[in-house]
């Protein structure tokens, strides 16, 4: 069976169509329609025109009125674009009845968004995830798609499997799904090996969330030294990653990478990359990233707060980030009413101004409940010396007859289990110490 995978075809144009709620304001429309123009500009298509339109109510039939809709098709005509884009969610039965009216693709926020994860997914794992999304978008969209989908053609919103074959058997749609979410399960059983592989060598974990394109992974590698792919677009980076990096003091971190958030996720999406998005679960930190330059940053910080919320991380400890402070022009913005105790830091991913206090106050927030030891670890127990070289914040060490004498702050956790290695700290001279850091 044909795989998900975007292809090539010819630019296409669109009209889209904005919905504005009667008691909306207009810039929270124009807010809203300048995003679903990055939306379809990152699909590969082109903007024609925009239409806001102030939604009363929704017609079962048609999502707007006839008339209006009638109004559309004109424009569509006179505009002579290969489609016209909704920022609302369609039924099936809404599809079917506009694409009659107006003789073009009609796209939801959907189906664009699910364009763009076709497109974007690079690892076996995210090409399953999309897939098992988009074939659940597609299939109750089947019924009478066929003389459609040869007049309408392919391009945005049909990358993917082949249409004719897919839609005359449901049966091997329903069979695909099946297989593509027991794939999707052995990987998540495979990544919950990693994970307990990597609690058992118990490195403390920070996931790095927030608003697609609010500079997540470009803050990855700015932290890392790493070569995470970044561009200025919505979803550049889809697949999870995982890098390393030492604190200041010295302690090692793995730092994730997530899937960006967005406002209104589809479902079909939000439960295929399910398996990706637990890994939060898991963190010792989040860190959430807001790009401080973006008009719509309350709408992006509220949204980013919500899915938190709904995946049950609303009260993990976390700091909030204001990115892409080099693009302010010296002009302030953090305007945002923000989430009560969190610490925040500003930063430039970018040019790297803040990233020193980044990293001190993510170190603080981890070691916040760290106390200060001295162990006496003899030569041959390289196992405890390498743990508290890679958890702890080493202050000073001092190579003795019996073993190496380390004073440091550790987690309570590794306090209790090495107890047997506590010693007195009173004859501990820094002047003999040897590789002694600040404290």
């Amino acid at each position: 069976m044909t795989r998900f995978y975007p292809t090539a075809s010819e630019v296409e144009t669109f009209l889209l169509v904005e919905l504005r709620l009667p008691r909306e304001s207009a810039r929270q429309a124009q807010l809203r329609l300048a995003e679903l123009e990055r939306l379809v500009e990152s699909t590969g298509g082109l903007v024609a025109e925009s239409d806001t339109v102030t939604l009363r109510r929704v017609d079962p039939g048609y999502f707007l009125s006839q008339r209006r809709c009638a109004q559309i098709a004109a424009r569509i005509a006179e505009l002579g674009v290969t489609g016209v884009v909704f920022d609302a969610p369609l039924s099936p039965a809404q599809s079917r009845n506009l694409e009659q009216i107006c003789t073009v693709k009609v796209l939801d926020r959907t189906a664009v968004i699910l364009d763009i994860f076709a497109r974007r997914a690079r690892t076996h794992e995210g090409r399953l995830q999309v897939e098992l999304a988009q074939l659940r978008y597609l299939l109750p969209r089947l019924t009478g798609r066929g003389r459609e989908m040869s007049r309408l053609g392919g391009g945005i919103g049909t990358r993917g499997p082949g249409e004719t074959q897919l839609e005359t058997d449901r049966r091997r749609i329903l069979a695909r799904i099946g297989q593509l979410q027991k794939a999707i399960e052995a990987i998540r059983r495979h990544r919950g090996t990693q994970r307990r592989r990597r609690l058992r060598t118990a490195l403390p974990t920070a996931a790095i969330v927030g608003y697609t394109n609010a500079g997540k992974s470009t803050l990855i590698n700015r932290l890392t030294g790493s070569s995470i792919f970044t561009a200025d677009q919505l979803f550049a980076t889809l697949d999870p990653t995982t890098r390393a990096l030492v604190l200041p003091h010295g302690i090692r971190l793995a730092v994730i990478d997530t899937v960006g958030f967005i406002r209104d996720l589809p479902s079909s999406l939000a439960v295929a990359f399910r398996a990706t998005l637990e890994e939060m679960n898991y963190a010792d930190l989040l860190v959430e990233i807001v790009d401080i330059s973006s008009p719509n940053r309350t709408e992006e910080l509220n949204t980013t707060e919500r899915v938190l919320a709904d995946l049950g991380l609303g009260g993990m400890a976390r700091i909030l980030v204001w990115n892409k402070i080099d693009q302010l022009d010296g002009v302030p913005a953090r305007d945002v009413q923000t989430p009560s105790g969190h610490p925040q830091v500003e930063v430039s991913a970018l040019t790297g101004e803040g990233i020193e206090a980044l990293l001190l106050e993510i170190e603080r927030l981890l070691t916040g409940d760290y106390v200060l030891d001295t162990f006496l670890i003899s030569y041959d127990q390289l196992e405890q010396l390498s743990e508290l070289h890679r958890r702890a914040q080493i202050v000073s060490e001092r190579y003795e007859e019996s073993g190496l004498r380390v004073t440091a702050r550790v987690p309570p956790d590794m306090a209790t289990r090495l107890s047997r290695y506590q010693v007195s700290g009173d004859e501990d001279r820094p002047s003999e110490s040897v590789g002694t850091l600040p404290t």
